[in-house]
């Protein structure tokens, strides 16, 4: 006699949320999984940053500064290269000049432009994640091959592309 598998009820995206009604298309369970792994993975990522004293987008603000070098950024050339759009981003750049992380500095030809840079505590501070955040890069995707891994940044593109 030979065993039929029961056809499972509903995703595993369908179970983590409770929902006992299928998605209304595979579209809708896309875009959901989705929005649902970014949050997962920004959680995630916000966890080990927390014993650093850092926030998730402040420490993409460190990496902008870090890679814009000792000319800095205006603040809205950061808020463009932001990987979350960040409504109060002085206010963010406040918090971080408290800390030390960052320091500004008004424009003498331009008065309402302020240029930011990455101060030495916050290119330590860096230095200092940078294994972690390395490390936790390449182990997020392990589960997929490289050729996997670049056909996803290729559909991610396409759904950005579309949405832009």
């Amino acid at each position: 006699m030979v065993k039929v598998k029961a056809k499972a009820k509903g995703s595993q995206l369908q179970a983590e949320l409770r929902q006992t009604r299928p998605f209304r298309t595979s579209g809708q369970e896309a875009v959901v999984g989705l929005m649902r792994t970014a949050d997962v993975v920004r959680r995630y990522f916000g966890r080990l940053l927390e014993p650093f004293g850092v926030t998730l987008p402040q420490y993409n603000v460190l990496r902008i500064l870090r890679g814009a070098g000792s000319e800095g950024l205006p603040t809205l050339a950061i808020a463009e290269r932001m990987i979350e759009m960040t409504p109060g981003i002085t206010r963010m750049l406040d918090r971080m000049e408290a800390k030390g992380l960052v320091w500004r500095e008004r424009c003498p030809s331009d008065r309402r432009q302020v240029t930011c840079r990455l101060t030495k505590a916050g290119a330590d501070l860096l230095a200092d994640l940078d294994g972690v955040i390395n490390e936790e890069d390449d182990g997020s995707l392990s589960m997929l091959s490289e050729k996997e891994q670049r056909t996803l940044i290729r559909f991610l593109d396409a759904i950005r592309r579309v949405h832009a």
